[in-house]
This record gives structure tokens, C-alpha cells and sequence, in this order.
């Protein structure tokens, strides 16, 4: 029976975090109404002129720079013509033949081991607008307001063999622009989007098969579906002797199935020349070693920073970074409280259990550092219970009260009045003669309800060792 081999390249498609767009000033922020976030420029109206946003090719260095690229310090932008209602110049701004960044690759790490993914170009480019198909009326809208927001398409080699190669570099490639702080790439807005070229072959062949293009792709699980579907589908009409065309399919993940779009074109049909409103770009030395100089720690660094600095296990070290957000008020707590591996066991047992319950954008948790170290700290003075410190922090998470405030005006501090003990104790013993007897008796899981029922009956309050000491001594009068 023939085996065969899957081979995948992807363009990635990341929408840039400027607060304008590409060649004008009109707002790039997300759910606006449609077609108020535009003005002459990035509708395409005749004598409208583009001025390039300089942050653009900042961001388009850092990414390039973070996933070992050579940078083309001489770049230019060109016209790729082509004919859509979501196009209203009739052509897109892009970058073909002196693309700002090349050659460059990053590292995956699957089941399998380490390997590395090389990286064809990152060029950058303008957004097109958005269709609304409504069924309803049936009709299409158009909406301009992603109309010349910015992106950086990354375009890969085909060098990703399974679905798992491409999740991870799917992943590489999120993490790393979110750390460099040029995309939320959130997949749900459409900030960070893949299209997947795929192709097989007979394992041992080194000529490449017919490859298709898949598109609507907008989560990491419709991703791994579609490459799973499309490798069986081409497989299934080699061996009926059929031809696999070279076409772009849209995916239908409801259905789990694809649907050819439009035959696939090459770089000629696109008809691609210099645009002639915009001037080339000159990155100059000091510029792009200002720009190196100023690279942040990504998400790999840190994860092994915390793994040396702070002593934690791997894979409390990769949890704790996949947020940048989340890390820094990690790290920020961990510097207040002074106990890095106690408070990384909160963050992975309390902060990240109410993120997943809240179903939370990580980047909104806005609770002060300070608060939780507070709390931690009295916890670990045994002012407060463990039980109730999670009932505090629930607050602290929610509405970023002041713990200690909190603790004082609520009665929630630990008792430690031997007095009190004495006579809450001498008050269960008066409620309950017949466990008291089998206790005096000699019975020694009958200790355990007088310590739960102290406990409830002092709301929690109680400091546990103390309440044994109670106990111990007033079984000790009564022997």
C-alpha cells in the first residue's frame, strides 16, 4: 500500500497594533460601525495620495528581527492588481520584489523534537475591507473599515509535515508578536489569520504534488481539521487516478468539508509593478540597531529565566509566560511577596482557574500585584486561612479590593483568643455528650468532627493548630 507524505507552507496574515493605518490616519480599532473608520484614502477615491505610518516598518523589524530574518535596509512597496468589492482601489498595496524581511526562520518544539521552520519573507502590506454575506435580504455588504489597516504576511517554506507542525508554529508565531507588542493576534477579530497551502506525495518522492490553498480558517482547531481534511481528499483522488487542481478552497468547519473558491494564481496573474505614490524606504544602521537594541525578552527566554531566577519545573515555567500580561503581574507579585515559587502556585491554582471559569481575555485581569501579596503574606503569617484567603482573592480578582482592609472590616482574621476557643469548645461538648463520650472513650476519629465542627462554628477563623491545643488540653482535664 503507498504511504503518503503531507507537505505544508503557510502565509500568515497579522494584522499590526498601530493605532492607525498603513497610509492614513483613520482608526484601526476593532468593532466600530461599518464604514465609519474611513476616509478618501483607504476607500481608494481617485487623487487620494497614501503617506506611509513609520511605526509600520518599526513593528515589521522587531518581527522580522525576533524570527532571524535579514532585513532589506532598501525595501519598496508594490501593486498586486486584482478585482473585488472588498478592494476599492481594484489593487492591493503589498511587497513582492523587495520585501523588509527575508530568509529567516524560528524553532518548533513537537512530540517529535525540536525542528526548524524557515521562513520564506514577512512583507508589509494593506488590509482589504470586509464582505457581510446577509442570507437574509440576500445581498452582500461591504464594510471599509478593515480597508488599509496593516499587516505583515509571513510566508513560510514548506517545510511543516502534520498538523501538529503547523499548530506550534502557529503558536511560535503568536507568542512572539504578542511579546514584541505588534499584534493581540487574536484569531476571533481576525488580527492574526492563516491561509494553508498543502500538497502530498509518495513518501521517498522529492518533486512536490499539486497543492491547494485554504482559506476561512479563524481558530487553531479548524486549522489542524482542515489540513486533516484536505490531505484525505487529495489522497482519495490520487488513488481513484483523478488530478488535484491547483485551486483556492474555502473551508466549512461546521461541515467539515472544503469547496473550491476560484482557480489558484501565481505572482504573474496579479500583474505586480512599483507603486508609483509611494517612495522606497530606507532603513538606515543607527535606525535598525536602535530597533535590535530595544527588542524585549520573548516568551522562550523567560519561560528559561524562570526556570534558572526562580526555580520552578518547565511546566509551571510555560504556563506562567503563555499570558505576557499575566507574567508581568506574576513577576511583580513574586518581587512584593518574595516567594516566587508560592506565588506561582496561586497563580496556576487561583488566577488561572478563575481566567478559565470567567472564560477572560488574560490581558484583562487588572488586579494590583500588591493586593495578592498582601494576601499571600498573611496567609503565610497565618492571619488568615487558606479557605478564606480564596474567598478574599475572588474579590481582589473581581474588584481589586485591599485584602488586609477587607480581612480586618469582615471578621475574617484568624482567631487566636484562648478564651474563645475554651468556651466555643465547651459549648460543642455541652451540644454533643454522645460523640464526647466515645471520644473520652478512646475512639480517635471522633477528634476530627470536634476540630470540623470548631472550625464552622468559628467561620473559618480559627487557627487550626490552635484549636488541636484547645482540644488536647481540655480532653486531657477530663481523663
Amino acid at each position: 500500500m503507498k504511504q503518503y507524505e503531507t507537505v505544508i507552507g503557510l502565509e500568515v496574515h497579522v494584522e499590526l497594533a498601530t493605532k492607525t493605518k498603513i497610509f492614513c490616519g483613520c482608526s484601526t480599532a476593532f468593532g466600530g460601525a461599518p464604514n465609519t473608520h474611513t476616509c478618501p484614502v483607504c476607500t481608494g477615491m481617485p487623487g487620494s495620495l497614501p503617506v506611509l505610518n513609520k511605526q509600520v516598518v518599526e513593528f515589521a523589524l522587531k518581527a522580522g528581527l525576533a524570527a532571524n530574518c535579514k532585513i532589506n535596509q532598501y525595501c519598496r512597496f508594490d501593486r498586486k492588481n486584482y478585482f473585488y468589492p472588498d478592494n476599492p482601489q481594484n489593487y492591493q498595496i503589498s511587497q513582492l520584489y523587495l520585501p523588509i524581511c527575508y530568509d529567516g526562520w524560528v524553532e518548533i518544539e513537537t512530540s517529535a523534537g525540536k525542528k526548524k521552520i524557515r521562513i520564506h519573507e514577512m512583507h508589509m502590506e494593506e488590509d482589504a475591507g470586509k464582505l457581510i454575506h446577509d442570507e437574509w435580504e440576500d445581498c452582500s455588504l461591504v464594510d471599509y473599515n478593515r480597508s488599509g489597516v496593516p499587516l505583515i504576511e509571513i510566508v513560510s517554506e514548506p517545510d511543516m509535515r502534520s498538523a501538529e507542525e503547523v499548530i506550534a508554529y502557529l503558536e511560535k508565531l503568536r507568542f512572539m508578536m504578542q511579546y514584541l507588542g505588534v499584534s493581540d493576534c487574536k484569531l476571533q477579530e481576525g488580527s492574526m489569520r492563516a491561509d494553508v497551502n498543502l500538497s502530498v506525495r509518495e513518501v521517498g518522492t522529492e518533486a512536490f504534488g499539486t497543492r491547494t490553498e485554504m482559506k476561512n480558517l479563524n481558530s487553531f482547531k479548524a486549522i489542524a481539521r482542515a489540513i486533516e481534511g484536505e490531505r484525505e481528499r487529495q489522497i482519495e483522488l490520487i488513488e481513484m487516478g483523478k488530478p488535484v487542481i491547483q485551486e483556492t478552497r474555502r473551508w466549512d468547519d461546521n461541515k467539515e468539508s472544503s469547496h473550491a473558491m476560484r482557480s489558484k494564481e501565481d505572482a504573474k496573474d496579479y500583474r505586480y509593478f512599483p507603486d508609483p505614490d509611494l517612495t522606497p524606504v530606507h532603513i538606515s544602521g543607527a535606525w535598525l540597531k536602535a530597533v535590535k537594541a530595544a527588542q524585549p525578552e520573548l516568551k522562550d527566554e523567560r519561560m528559561q529565566r524562570y526556570i534558572s531566577e526562580y526555580e520552578l519545573p518547565a511546566y509551571d515555567a510555560n504556563l506562567l509566560t503563555e499570558s505576557k500580561h499575566l507574567s508581568e503581574i506574576f513577576e511583580e507579585t513574586a518581587r512584593i511577596y518574595g516567594n516566587p515559587k508560592k506565588t506561582a502556585n496561586w497563580f496556576m491554582g487561583e488566577v488561572l482557574r478563575l481566567v478559565k471559569d470567567k472564560g477572560m481575555d488574560p490581558d484583562k485581569v487588572d488586579f494590583t500585584p500588591k493586593h495578592l501579596a498582601d494576601l499571600l503574606s498573611m496567609v503565610e503569617k497565618k492571619e488568615v486561612s487558606a479557605q478564606n484567603a480564596k474567598k478574599v482573592f475572588v474579590k481582589v480578582f473581581e474588584e481589586d479590593i485591599d485584602p488586609v482592609l477587607y480581612i480586618e472590616e469582615n471578621g475574617l482574621k484568624i482567631v487566636e483568643d484562648t478564651g474563645l476557643l475554651q468556651s466555643t469548645l465547651l459549648k460543642l461538648f455541652e451540644a454533643n455528650p454522645g460523640p464526647l463520650a466515645e471520644l473520652l472513650g478512646g475512639k480517635e476519629k471522633v477528634y476530627g468532627f470536634f476540630v470540623g465542627q470548631m472550625m464552622r462554628e468559628l467561620k473559618g477563623k480559627a487557627n487550626p493548630a490552635a484549636v488541636k491545643e484547645a482540644l488536647d488540653q481540655e480532653i486531657a482535664k477530663r481523663k
